[in-house]
């Protein structure tokens, strides 16, 4: 293979002479997208740590596009993934970032956000070193030998968790490997990560592309017309129906169907119920938006769901917290599933119609003409709905118990803007935000609850506020954490301090693991290895002083005792132009949300020394008698 590092175009040969990993930044810097009216880059840029696989080739030619494609310095390759991930869900799948680290340690560290992105079916594109093709210099530095197979790298472990995996060993085939790589990217049905292995000295190789290759390109979101005779079949299950409910999922904000949804259901008088990555699809005074569902959910939404005839399920791939492990409705209920995805579709029994949402629910509104659902229903709906307000009210009210995640988020619900951006993952805060948050704006909730991945919210945070600084730079993105996951990852404070992206952090305090640790006691057992004061292998409790942490990354910081003084440093957050971090101290044992849960399958022991641990097990089983069987 001849190495040049000259650019050259021959105007005969049509060919533009580049390295391989020129020619990945060149192309990428000259994909494109509409949105709303507007022609943008399709790639906002990226995250990278450089290291010795990727530093001196990929590293040199993303140098020369650093103003089309602004590479962000990360501090952990992990948080880097979840910062792309929060970053596409923030522009509805219609632009992405990538993701470049070297090889060994630093690709391997982004498995977890490829898997959270690959669960919530948002696009990233992961560039990646990988060990030498010419296998001249091995074993090299952070090479993982196999014996009987010298093929495999660590980036073999990508496969399981990408949309799309390619290992580039000669440059031309990056010609076929980037466009396919960005159709999955852009794929309604097959959305997910996509990973490119790029040897070192592949890198670096030169080829003669075509220059048409590189030719300015303008993108679409593919819209699928649901066939007709699926149609026919869900608009007939939907005109039998007596009682039925339509639950949203993220779908319906990435098919840009909110509208339509809204439409759909005002017209036929349908309640509505949202998933917990479809939260925010309508707005909360809605008299419509019955609530979320499932384990997570709302009396509201879950009373509704288990008496619905007929489940008009949207956009959603009906995870176990939507559906309570299948226990959250009749046994007999019909779904009618509506998603882009085929597999998605035909889960559980649907009528599958498998296409765009927002095509979808125009054709199903079309296909039902006059039919609207008995008053009788709706006041069902409406009863339970301003039921469940009134306890969320009680809730989050400062004078119910001791500090909670609720009474916190009650107070930053209250005083926000419409339209700032609230993300959150993991641990008990998204249960409660999901629960008791009520939706000013369309779309401005993340509460990452697909991989429930810890870590994600400080750096899901930062990802979020750089899209939103593309578009709504005067709004806030707020996150909300707990001492858990703050001690996980938290280095992304520093980089929203070095990149200017300002968020303002709720960081409650709770001693460790509170939410598993609940669990472990409602499972029958003893409190154990959660929270610091049941591990018994700490010897010296520390606590950590996580005002002066973060400021010792760049950030404001202060400490709060109560809800009074919450607010008004949340104010104060909010007047800053840097980010704030509010600290408080949250009681592990009380001011948990008790209603809205529906029941969900964890695995208990068959057998146990422990009395209470047999009976809970059989308190458990006991809910199954309510689970529908299904594919």
């Amino acid at each position: 293979m001849t190495n040049s590092s000259d650019a050259i175009q021959t105007a005969e040969s049509g060919t533009l002479r580049l390295t391989m990993a020129q020619a990945i930044v060149k192309y990428l810097a000259n994909q494109y997208i509409v949105i709303d009216g507007e022609e943008m880059r399709l790639c906002g840029g990226g995250f990278g740590i450089f290291g010795h696989g990727n530093v001196s080739c990929l590293g040199e030619a993303l140098y020369q596009h650093r103003e089309e494609l602004p590479l962000y310095r990360g501090q952990n390759e992990q948080s880097m993934g979840f910062a792309a991930a929060a970053y596409g869900k923030y522009h509805l799948r219609r632009r992405f970032m990538f993701c470049t680290a070297s090889a060994g340690p630093g690709t391997t560290n982004l498995v977890t956000s490829a898997a959270l992105a690959h669960t919530n079916r948002l696009p990233m594109l992961l560039l990646c070193g990988d060990a030498f093709m010419t296998r001249l210099p091995d074993p090299v530095l952070q090479q993982v030998e196999h014996y009987g197979n010298p093929t495999a790298s660590v980036n073999d472990a990508f496969r399981s968790v990408t949309r799309y995996w390619d290992r580039i060993t000669h440059p031309a085939q990056i010609i076929q490997s980037l466009p396919a790589a960005i159709a999955t990217l852009l794929d309604p049905a097959d959305c997910g990560p996509a990973f490119l292995g790029l040897p070192q000295d592949v890198q670096g190789w030169a080829y003669d592309y075509p220059i048409s290759f590189f030719e300015k390109k303008v993108h679409h979101i593919r819209r699928v017309t649901p066939d007709q005779y699926e149609l026919g079949a869900a608009i007939a299950a939907i005109k039998s129906a007596e009682k039925p409910v339509i639950i949203a999922g993220g779908g319906v904000q990435y098919s840009g169907a909110v509208t339509d949804l809204t439409s759909f259901a005002e017209k036929h008088s349908i309640p509505v119920v949202e998933t917990i990555a479809g939260r925010a699809n309508m707005l909360a005074d809605h008299p419509l938006n019955c609530g979320p569902v499932g384990v997570t959910g709302s009396n509201s939404a879950n009373a509704i769901a288990a008496e619905a005839d007929v489940i008009i399920a949207v956009g959603t791939r009906l995870q176990d917290f939507t559906t309570g492990s299948w226990t959250a409705f009749r046994k007999d209920a019909q779904f009618v599933s509506l998603n882009a995805a085929r597999h998605d579709a035909a889960k559980h029994r649907s009528l599958p119609v498998v296409g765009d949402a927002k095509l979808g629910l125009n054709a199903l509104q079309a296909g039902l003409g006059t039919f609207e659902t008995a008053q009788s229903w709706r006041d069902f709906a409406a009863n339970e709905k301003t039921q469940w307000l009134d306890y969320v009210a009680r809730n989050v009210d400062p004078a119910n118990g001791p500090n909670s995640y609720a009474q916190v988020i009650g107070a930053v619900n209250d005083l926000c803007d419409d339209k700032d951006r609230v993300v959150a993952a993991a641990g008990g805060l998204p249960a409660e935000v999901t629960a008791n948050w009520q939706t000013k704006a369309i779309g401005s909730v993340d509460v990452e609850f697909g991989f429930s991945c810890m870590g994600y919210e400080i750096a899901g945070g930062w990802g979020a506020r750089i899209a939103q600084s593309e578009k709504e730079a005067d709004q806030d993105t707020i996150v909300f954490t707990g001492d858990g996951s703050y001690l996980l990852m938290n280095s992304d404070i520093y980089s929203s301090v070095l990149t200017g992206k300002k968020m303002i952090l709720m960081v409650c305090d709770n001693g460790g693991f509170a939410v598993i640790n609940k669990l472990q006691n409602n499972t029958g057992n003893t409190s154990f290895n959660n929270l610091f004061a049941d591990c018994p292998t700490i010897t010296n409790q520390v606590e950590v002083d996580f005002v002066a942490h973060a400021r010792s990354q760049g950030a404001q910081a202060e400490s709060v005792t109560d809800m009074d003084e919450l607010r008004e440093a949340f104010k104060r957050a909010k007047a800053n132009d840097r980010t704030t971090i509010i600290y408080i101290k949250v009681d592990p044992y009380e001011g948990w949300t008790q209603e809205g849960h529906a029941w969900w399958e964890v695995g208990l022991p068959e057998v146990s020394k422990d009395p209470s641990v047999r009976e809970a097990r059989v308190n458990w089983e006991a809910g199954r008698v309510n689970q529908r069987k299904g594919v």
